[in-house]
């Protein structure tokens, strides 16, 4: 009989840990390729409903060494990532029954679907505009939206409105700045996202009570 091994739980957090090291180094590697564009496109189409890796890791590699080209990056990650937001729409509304084993297994958890399921409740628009926007799973939002049949018109504005702030920031940032911003838009970039979303919100609520 062979002895069966099951890994204790800091065993799985350092093989997932891992294989997302290797997805980031293997995602950075196209910033120098001579299809480093279509990689860009190609990564941050997947990211909207699969792929794990933030495709702004590339964005800022690639314009790092074009800062001519940052504006035009950042409409290639945001017309990608909205694009694929899309066709994780269409996943939710039209094969999610075949299709919800594979995410729950390896794209995210059950518990987490139904949150934002119950936040689409109230807050749809708003919901995928901060998944957008901000470093919460974009793919989590695009999928339940068809799942639970947020309007498509207002799901593909509030995913322009958001995807092209996000990566249009990172973009007008390494345009001023340069390589000296790197570091602090790596570490600081979704704190700073959170506080941004969290001055709209007291903003509207500021008006609404006027």
């Amino acid at each position: 009989m062979f002895e069966t091994h099951s890994l204790a739980p800091h065993e799985i957090v350092s093989s997932r840990w891992a294989l997302h090291r290797r997805l980031y180094e293997w995602v950075l590697q196209f910033a120098h390729h001579k299809y480093a564009t279509l990689a860009l496109f190609v990564i941050s189409f997947a990211e909207s409903s699969f792929f794990p890796i933030a495709p702004d890791i590339l964005q800022i590699t690639m314009t790092l060494e074009r800062r001519s080209l940052a504006w035009y990056y950042a409409s290639i990650n945001a017309v990608a990532s909205v694009l694929g937001g899309i066709v994780g729409y269409a996943i939710g509304a039209g094969i999610w029954q075949l299709s919800s084993s594979f995410f729950f297994s390896y794209v995210f958890s059950q518990e987490t679907f139904q949150r934002v399921g119950d936040l689409y409740n109230t807050w749809d628009f708003w919901a995928v505009f901060i998944a957008a926007f901000t470093p919460i799973p974009y793919k989590v939002f695009t999928i339940a939206a068809g799942v639970f049949q947020i309007s498509p018109l207002m799901f593909i504005v509030a995913s322009i409105v958001g995807r092209s702030a996000r990566f249009f920031l990172v973009a007008a940032l390494l345009w001023k700045f340069g390589a000296p911003i790197k570091y602090g838009i790596e570490k600081y970039f979704n704190v700073l996202t959170m506080i941004l979303v969290a001055l709209i919100a007291f903003g509207f609520i500021i008006l609404r009570y006027l």
